[in-house]
């Protein structure tokens, strides 16, 4: 019986680096709910969602942002650095990617947050989301009437 090679090949790892830098990847990925920072444990993903519905940052919530946005960069590439040269298992591999692509969403939503366009980019989206709605209720009593359930 042999025994199934689980190490990563060097194909699947210039996999996970190029998609690391696909255009818009971050996109969907989660933010890790919690990270080690310095030693201690954080909670991430809520401190993130916490400035997002912040309505004004202090000079204290920008100073955070700015520390965070440091961390996590040298984090990012700490991990990139290991995902490129690492003798990785797939599981290991992919675990270390997901993680990545997370920490990638919370620094473009940090950047966001601390330039002012998270609120820009958050009003943009409803209105094109309240917009979408109208248009699907349109199509919607246009299909009704046409299939004569509207008279």
């Amino acid at each position: 019986m042999s025994v199934k090679d689980d190490t990563l090949s060097e194909w699947e790892r210039n996999q996970l680096l190029a998609a690391l830098h696909a255009r818009l990847f971050w996109v969907g990925e989660e933010i890790p709910y919690s990270i080690e920072v310095n030693g201690n444990k954080c909670k991430l993903h809520e401190l993130v969602w916490q400035l997002i519905n912040k309505e004004n940052l202090t000079d204290e919530d920008r100073e955070h942002i700015s520390k965070y946005i440091a961390y996590l960069r040298e984090r990012e590439q700490k991990d990139e650095t290991k995902l490129k040269t690492a003798k990785l298992t797939k599981k290991e591999a992919k675990d270390l990617f997901n993680e990545t692509g997370g920490i990638l969403r919370a620094l473009m939503d940090l950047r966001e947050i601390e330039d002012g366009t998270v609120k820009e980019k958050e009003k943009e989206f409803h209105d094109i989301f309240s917009k979408e709605r109208v248009a699907e209720a349109r199509r919607w009593l246009q299909f009704l009437h046409d299939s004569g359930g509207l008279e």
